[in-house]
């Protein structure tokens, strides 16, 4: 058990650190995305890998922990269950190590998302900004047949 619990804590430490990491990536992700500097997003993108990595072998580690938990015939569906083979003492003390990487995990997908969503507006925004400038801002009739129809757009088209 001694080795155990030292793995699962060392594992959990490992983890809290690259969530740590990763909430401030996605902040100043955010930052750039919002003000639209790509030189400092293509910057961040060494930094994204190395962490992607990071998270990767913590994922390795976890599942190589369970495996070896499972061989032992301990609990081994997650690493919560795997915690509950450890002394009450160890349970104890791990305890707010698992709260706080759950709270983290939330913080997380909430930093991810928000990205997302400024992203896919400013996709939307670039989309509007391309039929705008393909159609001179003027909406096509979809039904008549007697309004005259511009196919040139007047910022593309000085004949329009």
């Amino acid at each position: 058990m001694g080795s155990l619990d030292l793995e699962l804590t060392s594992l959990l430490n490992e983890l809290s650190g690259a969530q740590d990491e990763l909430l401030q990536l996605l902040a100043r992700k955010h930052r750039l995305l919002a003000a639209g500097d790509l030189a400092g997003l293509q910057a961040m993108q060494p930094q994204e890998e190395a962490l992607a990595a990071r998270l990767q072998a913590c994922h390795q580690r976890r599942t190589a922990l369970l495996a070896e938990a499972a061989a032992q015939g301990l609990p081994s569906q997650n690493l919560r269950t795997l915690s509950t083979a450890l002394s009450s003492e160890e349970q104890r003390r791990l305890k707010p190590q698992f709260a706080q990487a759950a709270q983290r995990m939330q913080l997380l997908r909430h930093h991810s998302l928000a990205n997302w969503v400024l992203v896919q507006r400013t996709l939307l925004h670039l989309a509007q900004l391309l039929e705008i400038l393909a159609t001179g801002g003027r909406q096509c009739p979809t039904y008549s047949k007697t309004e005259p129809h511009h196919p040139g757009g007047s910022l593309m088209d000085q004949a329009a």
